[in-house]
Parts: structure tokens; sequence; C-alpha cells
């Protein structure tokens, strides 16, 4: 009788095992499922609101507003300009620039830096329009460049300008910008 107790006893011990044992695979699967979820799933950082609503950044692609404020404000930073604030107009800019194409836009920059340094030009942009481009990363701006030398306004004149973007994570950077040249129009002969 003994022999048998002890054999049912043990018995019931390797059955509560076994089911121990299988409670733990189910619960490392779905733990393994879980982590291949959030791994796989766009990640989002929501912004405090800036303009008429609230912005969220996507792991999954830029949202139209989103790029429509971030170009709004790199063509203010890149086109407002003054001999004063040269050096900070130049850090700013490359703070918002991608690495790959931070040597390429640093020498344009310190061309303009070099150019206007010691001089009394400045020069300021109006904003009139602006064409956004999500899927390619694009985004073009219209508006009125004037120029000033000393206290006069020696031109105003309406340009573009064009801004491409790289976009990684959540994360966007400038990869390129420059004036559109307009397209001139010639008569053919008939």
């Amino acid at each position: 009788m003994d022999f048998s107790y002890q054999h049912a006893q043990s018995q019931r011990i390797l059955r509560q095992r076994n089911l121990l044992g299988m409670a733990a695979l189910v619960l490392a699967g779905i733990v393994g499922l879980l982590l291949l979820v959030s791994a796989t799933r766009s990640r989002e950082i929501v912004l405090q609101p800036v303009l008429r609503s609230p912005v969220t950044l996507s792991s999954a692609g830029v949202s139209r507003e989103y790029l429509e404020m971030v170009t709004r404000d790199t063509a203010i930073l890149t086109l407002d300009r003054s001999p004063g604030t040269l050096d900070y107009w130049m850090k700013s800019v490359l703070e918002i620039v991608s690495p790959r194409a931070q040597g390429k836009i640093k020498a344009d920059l310190l061309k303009i830096v070099n150019e206007q340094r010691g001089s009394s030009i400045s020069q300021y942009f109006q904003i009139q329009s602006m064409e956004i481009d999500p899927k390619n990363l694009r985004s073009s701006v219209t508006g009125v460049l004037n120029t000033v030398v000393g206290q006069k306004i020696v031109s105003s004149d309406t340009r573009t300008f064009q801004f491409d973007w790289e976009y990684s994570g959540v994360s966007l950077k400038l990869a390129g910008f420059g004036m559109v040249q307009p397209v001139r129009k010639t008569r053919g002969t008939l």
C-alpha cells in the first residue's frame, strides 16, 4: 500500500511539473510574439501643437503637416541672414542637415559666410506659397527674397527654393536645398 501511495504521489507531481513546463512554454511563446510585434510596429511620437493640430511622427513616413511645418521653419532659417548672425546661422542650418550631406552643404554655407562677412548686406524671405511632396520627401517654397544693404532694400525678387529631405526612424534631416531656376520660355519659329 505504501508503494502505490508513493507511485500516485509521484504521478501527481509529474503531472504538475509537465503542466508548469507547458505553461512556461506558452508564456515564452507569447513574450516572443509580443517582442516580434513591438519590433515591427511603427513607432510614433506625439508633439505639442504648433499650428492647427497636434503633430504625430511615425516611423512609417512623414506626414504632410509635419513636412510643411519643417519646410516653413527651414526656409526662414536658411534664407534670413545678416552679417552679425552668420556663425549662428551656419551652425543652426548644419544642425538639421543629414550626415551624408554635411560636407557639401557646409562648403556651400562657408562660401556664403565668407562673401557676406564684414559687409552690410542682409536678406530676408517672405513666404507666399509652398508645395509639399511627403512621398518623395521634397518641398518647395515660393516667396519674395529681399536684399538689404545698410538700411535700404536694393532688391525684392520672387524666388522658389527647393528642399530635399531624408527620413530615418523618426528623424527628418535636410539632404539639400537651393534656388529653382525659372524656366525660360523661348519662341519657336514657324
